[in-house]
C-alpha cells in the first residue's frame, strides 16, 4: 500500500460505496500499509442501554479490515471484488463512548504469498485481525477471513 492514503478521499470512498458508512458517520483517521484507523461516534451507533450497539461495532470493525484489504490490493494495481467469507467478534468490555478501530493488515511474507496465489488463481483468501478502542483501552476483538476475486478487465 502506498505510505498513505488521504483519508478524506478513504472516507469519501467509503461512504458512497457502503452507505451504512456514512449512516453510522464512520470517518477514516488513517489508511496505510502498516494499518488502518477508523473512528465512529456513539450517538450514530447507540442501543437502548446508552452503550455501542453490537452490530454497530461489528461492522465497524469489519469495515476497518475491509478497507485495508480493499487499498492494499489497489496499490499492487489489482482490480478485485473483496468480501467478507467468515468473522468472529469478542466483545470484551461495553463501548460507552465514541470508538475506533484498527486493522494492521497482515504481514509482508504473508502478503507476497496472497498476491502470488491471487494472480495465479484468480482469487484470494486473507484472515484479518482488528480492534475496537474507547478511551485508549481494547474493548473487542475481530477475526475475518476475506476473499479476493480479480475482476475481470472490461
Amino acid at each position: 500500500m502506498s505510505p498513505s492514503r488521504a483519508p478524506t478521499d478513504v472516507e469519501a470512498y467509503l461512504h458512497a460505496h457502503i452507505p451504512i458508512s456514512a449512516s453510522m458517520e464512520v470517518r477514516v483517521r488513517n489508511c496505510a500499509r502498516d494499518g488502518v484507523v477508523l473512528e465512529a461516534p456513539l450517538d450514530a451507533n447507540v442501543n437502548h442501554r446508552a452503550t455501542v450497539f453490537g452490530g454497530s461495532a461489528a461492522a465497524v470493525a469489519i469495515l476497518s479490515a475491509w478497507t485495508w484489504f480493499h487499498w492494499a490490493l489497489l496499490d499492487e494495481a489489482l482490480q478485485c471484488r473483496v468480501v467478507i467469507q467468515r468473522n468472529q467478534m469478542d466483545y470484551e468490555l461495553p463501548i460507552e463512548a465514541d470508538f475506533t478501530a484498527h486493522c494492521e493488515g497482515i504481514p509482508e511474507a504473508d502478503w507476497a504469498k496472497l498476491i502470488r496465489t491471487l494472480k495465479r488463481h484468480g482469487k484470494a483468501r486473507a484472515s484479518l485481525h482488528a480492534w475496537l478502542e474507547q478511551g485508549g483501552r481494547k474493548v473487542a476483538r475481530f477475526n475475518g477471513d476475506y476473499v479476493a476475486v480479480i475482476l475481470p478487465v472490461s
